[in-house]
């Protein structure tokens, strides 16, 4: 057994530099003992500039009040997922997510930790977004914009008879104004759905707001949910939430399975109520908000695995529409291909007019993971590729066409060129689904997102 020679100092500094976030670890005093190379990137700083010194030395916007490493030193107690703002020496503000805990030897506190993930550019373009919300509002009030939604009922195709069903369900609940849960998979088209229920609503001529829970951290979404107070964290400002903008409106909160569970005892108190609390301010407010929420599990698989509480889910299965994934939909493949065939049509100025057969018959040989989503950027693809007036297979994506060869071969493949493309072919499906999210795909893989960056370099795979 080999014994390794390298020193457990320097083998464990050289694990925390190779994580992606920031890490700043200080002693009992407040002075700095680690800083990794993420943390001196954010911060505009070397790491020597840190290392060494007195936290309010090295970052001298801080105080002892604002500081989490100073806060958690002296309360001994951890921070979890704490909001800050700061000013770094080159006078740029960074807004991070930080989770801060103290270390204690033997009951002896002899420092903290802190670990910081930047959302500063997220924060950014979600305060952005508030502010446009914010003025949509205030112009349709003046009755100087008119609401538009980009779907209704008739948008959806389908000569599919369970989907027919709940386009009929869709006129049926759209007035009836209670909460409604949208279960799909992912790419099934469920914003589609909630967008038909909004049109067909009183409430169609009022705000309509979308939100995917899964895009943001918990700090950042429950401030973009509920707003914030001024001097409520550091940096806070008076600022509106989605269910204040979404007064008198719908408001969409997608991938519901995917907020932490004590936002989702938040959202059930407004559920319940009708009144939101900024955070950070003691004055409620009443907003009159039609809640429809959309998940891509079953909902009692989400109550049973810990991902959804079962008394929201009570409270949202007031009525709930079941999307069919496209596999179980074989009427609506040929229907689908032709609308998306005519929609890139005028988009890249082609002239397709015919699919040939065999592409259909691979059409329905596929499982479609990615759903209607994936059948259309499939033919998007095609539509690039196309020169003539008909789609055919080499036209597809080079996964779909390995599908095709391998069920026209009678020979056997090399396992390990089979293995390569399998891996290949579920890598992109997994980025395909998460529209290109390394984080997200690797989680549906199931693998770290180290492997996975490393699979998609092996593979050469464009992401």
């Amino acid at each position: 057994m080999m014994i390794s020679t390298i020193p457990t100092n320097e083998m464990i500094s050289a694990i925390l530099n190779s994580i992606d976030e920031s890490i700043h670890a200080v002693d009992n005093n407040g002075m700095t003992i680690f800083y990794n190379q993420v943390a001196a990137e954010n911060d505009g700083v070397s790491v020597e500039d840190v290392l060494g010194k007195h936290v309010l030395e090295a970052f001298p916007s801080l105080t002892k009040e604002t500081s989490t490493l100073l806060k958690v030193l002296e309360t001994k107690q951890p921070i979890i997922q704490q909001p800050q703002r700061y000013e770094n020496i080159k006078g740029k503000f960074i807004d991070t997510i930080n989770t801060t805990i103290p270390i204690m030897l033997d009951d002896n506190l002899i420092g903290a930790v802190e670990i910081a993930k930047d959302y500063s550019t997220i924060k950014k373009l979600g305060e952005k977004v508030l502010d446009l919300q914010a003025r949509m509002k205030s112009q349709t009030k003046q009755g100087k914009t008119k609401q538009a939604h980009s779907y209704t009922i008739s948008d959806i195709l389908t000569n599919d008879a369970a989907l027919i069903e709940v386009k009929m369900q869709v006129e049926k609940v759209a007035n009836a104004d209670s909460a409604v849960l949208v279960v799909g998979e992912t790419g099934t088209g469920k914003e589609l759905f909630v967008q038909s229920i909004h049109h067909c609503s009183i409430r169609c001529q009022n705000p309509f707001i979308a939100q995917n829970c899964a895009a943001l951290p918990e700090s950042l979404l429950e401030s973009i949910l509920f707003g914030t107070t001024k001097g409520s964290y550091t940096g806070a400002l008076d600022r509106a939430g989605l269910f204040e903008l979404a007064d008198e409106g719908t408001l969409f909160l997608d991938e519901l399975n995917s907020m932490p569970l004590e936002l989702q005892a938040k959202l059930l108190r407004v559920l319940e109520d009708g009144v939101v609390r900024r955070i950070g301010d003691q004055k409620t407010r009443k907003v009159n908000v039609r809640v429809i929420a959309a998940i891509n599990e079953s909902p009692l698989d989400c109550v049973q695995n810990g991902t959804m509480r079962p008394d929201l889910y009570y409270r949202l299965n007031v009525f709930s529409l079941f999307i069919p994934p496209l596999r179980e939909r074989n009427f609506d493949i040929e229907l689908l291909t032709s609308h998306f065939v005519e929609l890139f049509n005028e988009r890249f100025s082609k002239n397709v007019r015919n699919v040939e057969h065999t592409v259909f018959e691979l059409f329905h040989q596929y499982n479609w993971p990615g759903n209607v989503r994936e059948l259309k950027h499939t033919i998007e693809h095609a539509m690039i590729m196309a020169e003539g007036h008909t789609l055919t297979v080499k036209h597809l994506p080079i996964q779909l066409q390995q599908i095709k060869k391998s069920t026209d071969t009678k020979g056997v493949q090399p396992l390990r060129m089979a293995m390569q493309e399998m891996e290949a072919s579920l890598v992109k499906q997994a980025l395909l689904q998460t529209k290109g999210n390394i984080q997200q795909a690797a989680v549906l893989l199931e693998i770290p997102r180290q492997t996975l960056q490393y699979k998609i370099q092996k593979l050469n795979i464009t992401v």
